[in-house]
């Protein structure tokens, strides 16, 4: 075998080792979200928790609100920038009662896969 295929053989067994499935995605966090945002309550820093918002979103929701409290969650595709893709993302995580409870947990997929397997 010439030294070239020799060498192409290798860097084939090194990539399916190192791309193997799990190793490839230990570097990556998970964002866990639980609780909900009070679209008519929520401070700025408090709708910002929300995925895929970000702050300037968070004002505009404010700035709508100012103008209109929101009397169905369904409302916010009002605000631009919240198209109904979107809303369907959030929708889990929006209310207009209660208080806002939103939680914003970060782990590693490793730290997951530990838990998983006990």
């Amino acid at each position: 075998m010439s030294r070239r295929a020799v060498l192409m053989a290798w860097a084939m067994v090194l990539g399916l080792v190192l791309l193997r499935p799990g190793v490839a995605e230990a570097g990556r966090s998970i964002t866990q979200y639980t609780g909900v945002v009070n679209l008519n309550d929520a401070s700025a820093e408090e709708l910002d928790r929300l995925p895929g918002v970000g702050r300037k979103a968070a004002e505009r929701i404010l700035s709508h609100r100012q103008k209109k409290p929101f009397q169905r969650i369904e409302e916010l595709v009002r605000v631009k920038g919240f198209r109904k893709k979107k809303f369907e993302k959030l929708k889990p995580y929006l209310t207009l009662t209660g208080p806002t409870t939103l939680q914003v947990e970060k782990r590693s997929n490793s730290d997951t896969r530990k838990k998983s397997k006990h």
